[in-house]
């Protein structure tokens, strides 16, 4: 079977039309594509509540000089998101995560593999999709000059949204994210926080049915990283859209994501909802007590893994701390030992993170 490569930078990085206009070059190259890959999608009803499906997808670049190397970056990754979720991809740097948001973005081509956005594929459908979608990265970047508004009226032409239209959502957006009073502020005179507001509203400008997320809160003060996380949570109440989130943060992946898949070099290592994988792969809670008298027997309780002490200090790792807390306690007082202090730790996501990377 037929198949398309694209490594070097003039072949895998190409131009994008603009939305709602024609291109002959791209077009030229994307129609003549044939089918490629190992896997081909077959239109079920099942994937009909999927905003994304992608299997076995592979992509490799070659660098280096003056032998070029071969570097992957997918190594058969395969997912599905439902849609109206947020899904989070996580890994550490070089994992793949924004090559394959990329890929998804219909900014680069794979080399094996399928992928479909919104029941359109990635390469033959390119440019449907991009009329659909929009992205959003932490290290956007607008023309100096150019104020919050024309950013926005500039990318709403692109979009061919025109007169009063136009002019209504403009008038939206800069409410919606705060930005009316910097309406006519310079790019360059913008706080890095601002810049990232005008970011996120400018991925809003064509009313999207899947938001890409790159990294949206990188190198933002803590305080403003919190209004941008519930900026985009309240974004997919109101709309339900469909929002894939790239991050290095644990903690805003677990606030955020119904769903992620941890990515290494290329390779999914685990996939699911943050409580099931916390479960699956930590194995429990942690509950330490301090207990004076005698504490044995603990080990033996239903859904107690491991029970250690240390003097006065006893810490026993539950498969559910919410439903064995009070037994505990009560074999304590029945033993007539007596409990002085307990804590209770749930393990997170950063946990989880830490755990797959050994």
């Amino acid at each position: 079977m037929g198949r398309r490569r694209s490594t070097s930078p003039r072949r895998g990085r190409q131009l994008l039309p603009v939305p709602g206009t024609s291109c002959p070059a791209a077009g030229g190259v994307r129609g003549g594509l044939e089918p490629y890959g190992r896997v081909e999608f077959v239109a079920t009803q099942a994937s009909a509540g999927l905003a994304v499906e992608v299997r076995d997808l592979e992509k490799t670049f070659r660098v280096g000089w003056p032998r070029r190397e071969r570097k992957p970056a997918l190594r058969g990754v395969s997912f599905d998101v439902p849609r109206g979720a947020i899904f989070g991809l996580l890994g550490p740097n070089g994992a793949g995560k924004t090559t394959l948001l990329a890929i998804l973005g219909t900014l680069l081509l794979p080399d094996r593999g399928q992928a479909r956005v919104l029941g359109l594929d990635v390469v033959r459908d390119a440019a449907r999709i991009r009329e659909r979608i929009n992205m959003a990265a932490g290290s956007s970047s607008f023309l100096w000059s150019l104020s919050c508004r024309e950013v926005l009226d500039l990318a709403a032409r692109s979009y061919g949204i025109g007169g009063r239209e136009r002019a209504s959502r403009l008038g939206r957006l800069l409410e919606q994210f705060e930005l009316g009073p910097f309406a006519e502020t310079p790019y360059n005179e913008l706080s890095t926080g601002l810049k990232q507001r005008l970011a996120l509203a400018k991925a809003f400008i064509n009313d999207p049915e899947l938001l890409i997320l790159d990294e949206p809160t990188v190198g933002l003060d803590p305080d403003i990283s919190v209004r941008i996380r519930e900026q985009i949570a309240a974004l997919r109440r109101a709309r339900q859209i469909t929002i894939l989130l790239s991050t290095h943060y644990m903690r805003e992946a677990e606030q955020l994501c119904d769903e992620v898949v941890f990515l290494r070099a290329g390779v999914v290592l685990a996939r699911g909802e943050a409580t099931s994988l916390k479960r699956q792969i930590l194995a429990g809670d942690r509950i330490a007590m301090s207990v004076e008298g005698d504490w044995t027997g603990l080990e033996r309780l239903p859904g107690v893994l491991v029970c250690q002490g240390a003097g006065s200090r006893v810490e026993c790792t539950v498969d559910d701390a919410r439903k064995r807390l009070p037994e505990l306690l009560r074999h304590l007082i029945e033993q007539g030992a007596a409990v002085t202090d307990v804590s209770v730790a749930e393990p997170d996501l950063e946990s989880v993170f830490i755990e797959l990377l050994r």
